[in-house]
């Protein structure tokens, strides 16, 4: 693996703060991340920070992870400074095309770029309905698609609950699935991914506490976290919130 300075720096004080919070991180399948070659890494999307397990992962096989991160974020000089020597790709919501051209081109050279089939957060800590983005890059690029599970690190920080930066010592359960070849239709490939999501979901969650009535908890687990209904609500209704007050800004 070439030397990034600017990512190995980011790697250090990502699991000196782990490591100050007492988080306990369990991961099985390990051994599916590839130690050469592209693949994209497709991750559930249930908090803010869970994009550092995601890095982490790849650095036990000896790689960097790419990530597609909203053009937006660019604004502030010091996001833009990492996100360049990262190597991360801008999204401009507005024209996503290049964006996925350039996630392409990166798999193809061999990249592993990280996509979150969901998009956003999910409020129900379920799976949300996936995008087909990761299916149609993994097929335009000709790579597998690796499925990654990550549980319990929304009770550090997501939406609609205070952030828990403490020493908390939180157990964090990360399953790697088998890597899928791009061998089906769209459709097919995606929905094969959800699937294999479906089962590494199951498997962190088993041996993981919900103690019963917790809002982190799902309400599939007796908690009373949003159901999937519910979330979509409050995330329609975010949206609705950002749309209008985008258009303040331009009146």
């Amino acid at each position: 693996m070439a030397r990034e300075l600017v990512y190995d720096a980011l790697n250090a004080i990502a699991r000196t703060v782990l490591h100050a919070q007492g988080i306990r991180i369990t991961i099985e399948g390990q051994d599916n991340i590839p130690t050469r070659g592209g693949a994209v890494i497709a991750a559930n999307h249930t908090a803010y920070l869970d994009f550092v397990e995601v890095g982490l992962v790849g650095r036990n096989r000896g790689r960097n992870v790419r990530y597609m991160m909203k053009a937006e974020l660019q604004q502030n000089r010091i996001v833009a400074f990492l996100m360049k020597h990262c190597k991360a790709i801008p999204v401009d919501r507005s024209a996503g095309h290049a964006a996925y051209d350039a996630a392409v081109v990166a798999l193809r050279a061999g990249e592993l770029v990280v996509v979150y089939p969901e998009a956003t957060i999910s409020r129900s800590f379920e799976l949300k309905e996936f995008k087909s983005g990761a299916a149609r890059m993994a097929i335009d690029a000709n790579v597998p698609i690796v499925p990654v599970v990550i549980w319990g690190a929304h009770r550090v920080w997501t939406k609609g609950f205070p952030k828990q930066l403490g020493r908390h010592k939180f157990p964090i359960n990360i399953e790697i699935g088998e890597p899928i070849s791009p061998l089906e239709p769209v459709d097919g490939l995606t929905a094969t991914l959800r699937t294999a999501m479906d089962g590494l979901l199951a498997r962190a969650q088993q041996d993981y506490p919900a103690p019963a009535g917790e809002p982190w908890v799902p309400v599939r687990l007796g908690g009373s976290a949003p159901t999937l209904e519910k979330a979509h609500e409050l995330e329609e209704a975010e949206f609705a919130a950002r749309r209008a007050k985008a258009q303040r800004r331009k009146a």
